[in-house]
């Protein structure tokens, strides 16, 4: 029997055409991997609390999360499956510090595919870079 998949949330926060992402730090699992900021959704939790939650920890910001972006099932080779919850962040309050991560930076949409991404955030980052949320997140863009 397979075990249920861990429930994650993560923020796309946008600003000038840039999205900011987050290197996990060598001694994290899956060590120097890019991802976009976020965490497991906790018992008693929406998605949406849990990523306020996981960006204040993260990233020192208190966020407002807009609409679901994207949700994708993905299963490591390690046998682990996680069910990822990509949100817009519409806006948020204070400066995003790296305080869980190596390093964080604001990196264009159309680059977003040469980082070294978490396997799980693959399709997303392709269909990111694609274009295929422009109309979604030029609405959040204002609103920053």
């Amino acid at each position: 029997m397979r075990n249920r998949p861990l429930l994650v949330a993560a923020g796309i926060i946008c600003r000038d055409r840039h999205v900011l992402v987050a290197q996990r730090r060598e001694i994290d699992r899956h060590p120097l991997k890019w991802e976009f900021p976020g965490g497991k959704v906790e018992l008693g939790e929406s998605p949406q609390q849990a990523l306020i939650r996981e960006l204040r920890e993260e990233l020192q910001i208190d966020a407002l999360i807009d609409g679901e972006l994207a949700r994708y099932e993905h299963e490591y080779p390690s046998g682990g499956c996680v069910h990822l919850l990509f949100f817009a962040v519409t806006q948020f309050a204070g400066e995003p510090e790296a305080r869980v991560f190596k390093q964080i930076c604001w990196t264009s949409i159309h680059d977003l595919p040469t980082l070294d991404f978490l396997e799980g955030d693959l399709n997303f980052v392709r269909r990111l870079a694609r274009g295929d949320f422009e109309q979604q997140l030029e609405v959040q863009r204002r609103s920053i």
